[in-house]
């Protein structure tokens, strides 16, 4: 069975940026024969900075995802901060996404739950890969007939993220899709002295670290010019290297 594979922009920055990666996402699917899920964020709530972009907004943002399915036929995948966020999300994209951050909000794991859509838990920095139990029985009682866990790290003292990959099995036992967030497990939060930085070197490694521990599926920011990114650029892929990094998770 083939991993789940998610990629693409952290946050909406164009509309030729998102086809620019979705049009490269395609021509891997058809080389490789995989169906990498295309991600990004129409708003990055959870900035370091109020200064910080943020993106579209929802309203224009689904508009623009919406405009990538249509002329890829990629599944989409993005996350909600809020709510009121769900419906709309969900009537656009195949995959709802909480954030790590907001994975004990009770309000938005059951508004994700009843759109009917996948809903994809991101791992708090502050919780174990046992403790994920809890937010997955919040969706599931909501109604979510599938559901993923994602680990993307734990806080590290200041401005530092540390991989336990024990949490994947843990979480395996707890449902049977278990990511890893390549990306943002490589983050220095708030490092940057106003933004969060990072170390992309390593994105490879927490790949291939994540396949020894049993990891079903891997998510990866990816931007065409990272050092140009409008947020998480430290930490994301560059695009041309994606191919070939997912030949090697594939081996």
């Amino acid at each position: 069975m083939k991993p789940i594979l998610i990629a693409g922009p952290c946050v909406i920055e164009s509309q030729e940026l998102l086809l620019t990666v979705a049009e490269e996402l395609v021509n891997i699917n058809k080389k490789l024969g995989t169906e990498i899920i295309f991600k990004s964020s129409f708003d990055k709530a959870n900035r370091t900075s109020i200064h910080s972009f943020r993106g579209p907004g929802l309203e224009k943002g689904l508009q623009m995802l919406a405009e990538v399915k249509e002329k890829t036929g990629l599944r989409l995948l993005t996350d909600i901060h809020e709510s009121w966020q769900a419906e709309a999300a969900g009537e656009v994209c195949d995959v709802l996404q909480i954030p790590a951050f907001l994975c004990r909000q009770t309000d938005l794991l059951v508004a994700a739950a009843k759109t009917g859509r996948i809903v994809n838990i991101k791992k708090a920095q502050f919780l174990s890969g046992k403790d994920m139990r809890y937010p997955v029985e919040k969706a599931r009682e909501a109604g979510a007939k599938e559901v993923w866990l994602t680990e993307r790290g734990n806080s590290f003292g200041y401005n530092n993220l540390v991989v336990d990959f024990r949490n994947i099995p843990d979480m395996l036992d707890i449902t049977p899709q278990v990511i890893m967030d390549c990306t943002h497990s490589v983050q220095r939060p708030g490092g940057g002295g106003g933004t969060t930085s990072g170390d992309r070197r390593f994105v490879p490694s927490m790949a291939l670290a994540a396949k020894a521990f049993g990891a079903t599926g891997y998510f990866f920011e990816v931007h065409p010019d990272p050092d140009r990114g409008l947020s998480d650029g430290p930490n994301m892929l560059e695009l041309s290297r994606l191919e070939q990094l997912i030949k090697e998770i594939l081996k």
